[in-house]
């Protein structure tokens, strides 16, 4: 063979090497705040905001924090490293994604789950022409 074909295909193999293992580590997983604490990794913690614990945003430190509670009722503060969203009060769910330090979950990238409007409006159709 040639030395070329074989540098070529070294490279195309270490490069697809590296961009699944990148693939992998940035795909974290679904789970509660017990085995986020245990696995110490990047993970996504689905969960609903408690309202009545303390939450709020520092400029300092230009972190919102606020308490969320998990799939499985186990309830921890969450430190987001960005302003609060501005869906957050409407959200009937939220995936928080980061990883657990000391019983906090340090996020740095949130997704925000809204109650569909659309569903609100086909249900209003539907009890109307009944």
């Amino acid at each position: 063979m040639k030395p070329r074909v074989i540098f070529g295909t070294a490279a195309i193999v270490v490069f697809t090497s590296l961009l699944m293992w990148n693939f992998g580590n940035s795909i974290g997983s679904y789970v509660g705040f017990d085995e986020a604490e245990l696995s110490g990794n990047r993970v996504h913690v689905v969960g609903k905001w408690v309202k009545d614990q303390p939450h709020g945003f520092d400029r300092e430190r230009m972190v919102f924090t606020f308490h969320m509670e998990d799939e499985y009722g186990e309830i921890r503060r969450v430190s987001y490293n960005k302003p609060k969203p501005n869906n957050f009060e409407d959200a009937e769910s939220l995936v928080v994604i980061g990883s657990m330090r000391n019983g906090v979950l340090y996020s740095d990238d949130m997704l925000v789950k809204c109650p569909s409007k659309y569903n609100d409006a086909s249900n209003l159709e539907m009890t109307s022409a009944e």
